[in-house]
Protein backbone atom coordinates (compact mmCIF):
# COMPACT_ATOMS: atom_id res chain seq x y z
CA UNK A 1 0.00 0.00 0.00
CA UNK A 2 1.47 3.34 -0.74
CA UNK A 3 -0.69 5.65 1.22
CA UNK A 4 -4.34 6.19 2.66
CA UNK A 5 -6.52 9.68 1.96
CA UNK A 6 -10.02 10.97 3.25
CA UNK A 7 -12.30 11.20 0.73
CA UNK A 8 -15.05 13.76 2.03
CA UNK A 9 -18.39 13.63 -0.42
CA UNK A 10 -19.94 16.91 -0.34
CA UNK A 11 -22.61 19.09 -1.03
CA UNK A 12 -21.07 22.33 -3.64
CA UNK A 13 -17.65 20.60 -3.76
CA UNK A 14 -16.33 23.67 -5.50
CA UNK A 15 -17.73 26.41 -2.75
CA UNK A 16 -16.44 23.87 0.00
CA UNK A 17 -12.88 23.04 -1.20
CA UNK A 18 -12.51 26.73 -1.20
CA UNK A 19 -13.94 26.87 2.14
CA UNK A 20 -11.24 24.32 3.18
CA UNK A 21 -8.97 26.24 1.30
CA UNK A 22 -9.21 28.97 3.12
CA UNK A 23 -8.89 27.05 6.58
CA UNK A 24 -6.31 24.81 6.16
CA UNK A 25 -3.96 26.76 3.66
CA UNK A 26 -2.62 25.10 0.35
CA UNK A 27 -3.56 24.67 -2.62
CA UNK A 28 -6.33 23.00 -5.24
CA UNK A 29 -4.99 20.82 -7.89
CA UNK A 30 -6.67 18.01 -10.36
CA UNK A 31 -10.10 19.36 -10.52
CA UNK A 32 -11.98 17.03 -12.98
CA UNK A 33 -15.73 18.12 -13.55
CA UNK A 34 -18.67 16.04 -14.31
CA UNK A 35 -19.00 16.89 -17.59
CA UNK A 36 -19.16 15.19 -20.94
CA UNK A 37 -18.69 12.10 -18.90
CA UNK A 38 -22.00 9.83 -20.09
CA UNK A 39 -21.98 8.06 -16.22
CA UNK A 40 -22.21 11.23 -14.62
CA UNK A 41 -25.23 12.80 -17.56
CA UNK A 42 -27.60 15.34 -15.68
CA UNK A 43 -25.18 16.10 -13.12
CA UNK A 44 -23.25 18.86 -15.00
CA UNK A 45 -21.27 21.57 -12.89
CA UNK A 46 -20.00 19.51 -9.89
CA UNK A 47 -16.86 17.92 -9.53
CA UNK A 48 -15.80 13.84 -9.50
CA UNK A 49 -12.64 14.79 -8.22
CA UNK A 50 -10.94 17.46 -6.75
CA UNK A 51 -7.72 17.90 -4.24
CA UNK A 52 -6.83 20.18 -1.77
CA UNK A 53 -2.56 19.82 -1.52
CA UNK A 54 -2.26 21.14 2.41
CA UNK A 55 1.24 20.48 1.79
CA UNK A 56 3.39 17.35 0.60
CA UNK A 57 1.82 14.91 3.35
CA UNK A 58 -1.55 16.01 3.69
CA UNK A 59 -4.06 15.91 0.78
CA UNK A 60 -7.21 15.79 1.17
CA UNK A 61 -9.44 14.16 -1.68
CA UNK A 62 -12.93 16.10 -2.19
CA UNK A 63 -16.02 15.04 -4.79
CA UNK A 64 -19.87 16.10 -5.13
CA UNK A 65 -22.57 14.46 -3.49
CA UNK A 66 -24.71 13.36 -6.59
CA UNK A 67 -28.57 11.99 -5.82
CA UNK A 68 -27.73 9.87 -2.68
CA UNK A 69 -28.76 11.45 0.65
CA UNK A 70 -25.64 11.85 3.06
CA UNK A 71 -26.14 10.06 6.11
CA UNK A 72 -23.63 10.66 9.19
CA UNK A 73 -20.70 8.55 7.94
CA UNK A 74 -21.50 7.60 4.31
CA UNK A 75 -19.85 11.50 3.82
CA UNK A 76 -16.29 10.32 4.59
CA UNK A 77 -14.40 7.46 2.59
CA UNK A 78 -10.99 6.29 3.25
CA UNK A 79 -9.17 6.11 0.39
CA UNK A 80 -6.72 3.24 -0.54
CA UNK A 81 -4.11 4.24 -3.12
CA UNK A 82 -2.55 0.66 -3.99
CA UNK A 83 0.86 -1.24 -5.68
CA UNK A 84 -0.39 -3.59 -7.74
CA UNK A 85 -3.38 -5.50 -9.33
CA UNK A 86 -2.96 -8.63 -7.00
CA UNK A 87 -3.48 -5.92 -3.79
CA UNK A 88 -6.29 -4.49 -4.93
CA UNK A 89 -7.72 -7.99 -6.06
CA UNK A 90 -6.83 -9.40 -2.32
CA UNK A 91 -8.03 -6.32 -0.23
CA UNK A 92 -11.14 -6.05 -2.18
CA UNK A 93 -12.55 -9.54 -1.82
CA UNK A 94 -11.45 -9.34 1.71
CA UNK A 95 -13.65 -6.36 2.70
CA UNK A 96 -16.48 -7.64 0.16
CA UNK A 97 -16.82 -11.06 2.03
CA UNK A 98 -18.77 -9.12 4.73
CA UNK A 99 -19.88 -5.65 3.98
CA UNK A 100 -21.38 -4.63 0.71
CA UNK A 101 -19.87 -3.57 -2.58
CA UNK A 102 -20.91 0.01 -3.62
CA UNK A 103 -18.77 -0.16 -7.20
CA UNK A 104 -17.62 -3.24 -8.43
CA UNK A 105 -13.89 -3.76 -8.83
CA UNK A 106 -13.61 -2.60 -12.59
CA UNK A 107 -10.88 -0.69 -15.18
CA UNK A 108 -12.02 2.96 -15.42
CA UNK A 109 -11.24 5.84 -18.08
CA UNK A 110 -8.54 7.11 -16.30
CA UNK A 111 -6.15 4.53 -16.30
CA UNK A 112 -6.90 2.04 -13.34
CA UNK A 113 -8.49 -0.75 -11.55
CA UNK A 114 -11.22 1.03 -9.21
CA UNK A 115 -13.78 -0.23 -6.38
CA UNK A 116 -15.63 1.03 -3.80
CA UNK A 117 -16.65 -1.59 -0.42
CA UNK A 118 -18.86 -0.57 3.10
CA UNK A 119 -16.82 -3.56 4.93
CA UNK A 120 -18.99 -5.46 7.70
CA UNK A 121 -18.30 -2.69 10.32
CA UNK A 122 -19.80 -0.07 8.09
CA UNK A 123 -16.77 1.59 6.97
CA UNK A 124 -16.50 3.20 3.52
CA UNK A 125 -12.94 2.24 1.40
CA UNK A 126 -12.42 3.30 -1.97
CA UNK A 127 -9.97 1.28 -3.85
CA UNK A 128 -7.12 2.22 -6.52
CA UNK A 129 -4.45 0.73 -8.56
CA UNK A 130 -3.49 3.21 -11.29
CA UNK A 131 -2.07 0.53 -13.78
CA UNK A 132 1.21 1.25 -15.12
CA UNK A 133 1.74 2.84 -18.64
CA UNK A 134 3.25 0.70 -21.49
CA UNK A 135 5.63 2.62 -23.60
CA UNK A 136 5.94 0.63 -27.08
CA UNK A 137 9.49 1.23 -28.21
Amino acid sequence: MKKIVPHLRIKNCKDEIAFYQKVFGGEIRNTQMSDGIEMFQGHEGKYIHAELHINEDCILYMADVFDEEIIQGSDVLLGLDLESEEEITNIYEALAKDGEVKMKLQDTFWGAKHAMVTDRNGISWELNYTKKIQNDA
